[in-house]
């Protein structure tokens, strides 16, 4: 039995694809903008005869590397979404290692407990802040900017007249740089089962949104052009196989980009498809008319920064796993790449506007320029916060300009 697809008006052909692009620019350039990133360092790769650009191990590193910018960044967008500002991460982060490290290192206490205390140490911290800014009505700039400096102090304290403190449990460290092990070793890969896994999720994946497409055509028109929807499912697609081939033919899947497709799946859930993401988004566009609607504005502001503790503490104990150490300096400017991200990925700087997979492509926009500056143009430092300062200005200019526009 088929299903017939409803098409709004001018859906078909390649006029109105690009007129459906044009007018969700902010939600499929930096999409655009990802893929042409990762093209030019690839082809000034092999210009100039350094080593691949596209390459397993620097695709493992990508996610290694980002993965806690990425697991901050989707409780900073709910920060930004809400109209404030949570410029105290990067300190949660080497606080909440310096903590971990103690309870695991120094008083041995097993990682599972220590785990849900550094949680709920997040947790604390979050509410603290949150209700400063949510029941005080005190500036979050100035809030979090506090906690800033306070978090970075108590992470000194905590470390005393250590000056690092190691080696980590090893079933910790496995979460931040293991990878799954290879059940199925029948292609002949270093990792079979990573590859079988990629084709698992590609499919699924154009399951789900041809299923999708076909359930809210039969309500109404679709806005998006079928050539546009079909070109879109099969780049994600491709992109899928492709990026598990590369895996399983290096180390595998790592762990913890595991968890953070969870939580991504999570938040991405819970913006889009429940009453409290759509108070989120409520909050950030008009807070006056959320309030007069019946919303309890200064509970969810309140919970947005529980909620972005507690993920800092998570990415607080992948980045001391990955690290191998908790030191002072931890975390230290990690809360520019994680608003950055944010903004980059579509976010608005006036609140009431961002995606959490928004979210997601500017954090690895970000690790993307970082990685290529470094391994392929072998930029200096300076250079590469240059560049990186430009495209959030960019980022930023073109929020306000579609603001204007509109």
């Amino acid at each position: 039995m088929s299903i017939k697809t409803v098409e709004a008006p001018g859906g078909q052909g390649g006029g109105a694809s690009l007129d459906y692009f044009k007018n969700n620019l902010r939600e499929y350039g930096m999409l655009v903008a990802l893929v042409a990133i990762i093209l030019f360092f690839a082809a000034y790769s092999a210009a100039t005869g350094r080593p691949t650009f596209v390459s397993a191990s620097n695709l493992t590193n990508l996610f290694l590397q980002n993965s806690y910018v990425i697991i901050m960044a989707i409780g900073m967008l709910l920060i930004i979404i809400t109209g404030h500002i949570d410029l105290s991460v990067g300190s949660v982060v080497g606080f909440v290692g310096a903590v971990g490290a103690v309870l695991m290192v120094l008083y041995d206490i097993p990682v599972p407990i220590a785990v849900v205390m550094c949680l709920v140490v997040g947790a604390v911290i979050g509410a603290i802040q949150g209700y400063f800014v949510a029941f005080l009505r005190i500036p979050s700039f100035i809030v979090t900017l506090a906690g800033m400096l306070v978090f970075r102090g108590l992470t000194f304290m905590t470390l005393g007249s250590s000056s690092s403190i190691s080696p980590i449990p090893a079933s910790l460290r496995a979460i931040s740089t293991g990878t799954i092990p290879d059940i199925l070793p029948v292609m002949g890969l270093a990792n079979s089962t990573t590859l079988i896994l990629a084709i698992v999720l590609a499919v699924g994946f154009a399951m789900f949104a041809v299923t999708k497409r076909s359930a809210r055509s039969r309500v109404g028109p679709v806005a998006e052009p079928q050539a546009f929807f079909y070109g879109r499912v099969a780049l994600v697609t491709v992109a899928i196989l492709f990026m598990g081939y590369l895996l399983a033919t290096n180390r595998g899947l790592p762990n913890v980009l595991i968890l953070m497709a969870v939580l991504i799946a999570i938040y991405a859930f819970v913006t889009s498809r429940t009453t409290i993401g759509r108070r989120v988004y409520a909050v950030g566009g008009n807070e006056k008319a959320a309030k007069l609607s019946g919303v309890k504005t200064e509970r969810i502001v309140f919970l947005a920064f529980v909620n972005m503790g507690v993920l800092a503490a998570i990415a607080g104990l992948v980045f001391f796993a990955r690290v191998g150490s908790a030191t002072a300096k931890n975390g230290t400017g990690l809360e520019l790449d994680v608003i950055a991200a944010c903004f980059i990925g579509g976010a608005s700087a006036y609140g009431g506007v961002g995606k959490v997979t928004g979210a997601v492509i500017g954090a690895f926009i970000m690790g993307a320029l970082n990685m290529g500056m470094q391994t392929s143009m072998q930029l200096s430092i300076d250079y590469q916060q240059l560049v990186k300062g430009l495209v959030l200005l960019a980022a930023v200019c073109f929020d306000v300009y579609n603001r204007n526009k509109a």
